[in-house]
């Protein structure tokens, strides 16, 4: 088991992304994220358009309507876990941050129990929350269980989230991301998200920690 405080270190000799770099990435992974159910839809419109027997239509009516809802859960998830939704003041209600979460992740083998309530946090932080959330989720190829739990002051923001699963892995480059230790070779598409969260925690000075142990992650902060 290891426990290890998420703080930055010199970036490489590469130097670190620019915000150029950084907004092209993050808009990368949006691209990514998007496609496969996208081209999912395209391809059940082309089934519905040529063919005629009616058991081959209703399945690619069920194609085009799964891959649509995901589409539109993922674009609602990142709208405000990436993107820049509300004034720059704004308070998000935790309960609907874990609406947003829980669609994200429906229909995978990873299953949600979102504690924490209606409270309202700051813009910043309601983001962090998700994608420490996505992050914890990420950390379960085989799926598990994702357990998200704030302090008991809802007024002061902090979380716990733990990720329990049969096969728990937390990839070293996803580390030294958390930590801010990136260079232009070491982030990309993928990498961009954790990195994100290190950003995040930064910027809400959050102290952010990774613990993993024998099933199971957690991330912490506050």
């Amino acid at each position: 088991m290891f426990a290890q405080a998420l703080d930055p270190k010199p970036p490489s000799p590469q130097g670190p992304l620019t915000e150029i770099e950084f907004a092209a990435l993050l808009v990368s992974r949006v691209c990514h994220d998007l496609v496969g159910p996208l081209g999912a839809v395209v391809n059940g419109m082309e089934v519905l358009e040529d063919e005629r027997d009616a058991e081959m239509r209703a399945d690619a009516i069920r194609l085009v309507t799964s891959s649509a809802e995901q589409a539109l859960a993922r674009i609602q998830f990142m709208r405000i876990a990436f993107g820049a939704a509300g004034s720059a003041g704004a308070e998000l209600d935790l309960a609907e941050v874990g609406r947003l979460v829980s669609g994200l992740l429906a229909g995978g083998k990873t299953m949600l129990a979102w504690e924490t309530g209606s409270a309202y946090w700051p813009k910043d932080w309601a983001k962090l929350l998700m994608n420490a959330t996505l992050l914890a989720a990420d950390c379960l190829p085989r799926g598990g269980t994702v357990t998200v739990k704030i302090g008991a002051d809802a007024g002061v923001p902090s979380f716990h989230i733990r990720g329990t699963g049969s096969h728990v892995r937390v990839a070293e480059d996803v580390q030294r991301l958390l930590r801010g230790e990136s260079s232009l070779s070491a982030v990309d598409a993928r990498g961009v998200q954790p990195f994100l969260t290190h950003k995040l925690s930064r910027t809400v000075n959050a102290g952010l920690v990774l613990d993993q142990g024998e099933g199971f992650v957690e991330v912490t902060a506050g």
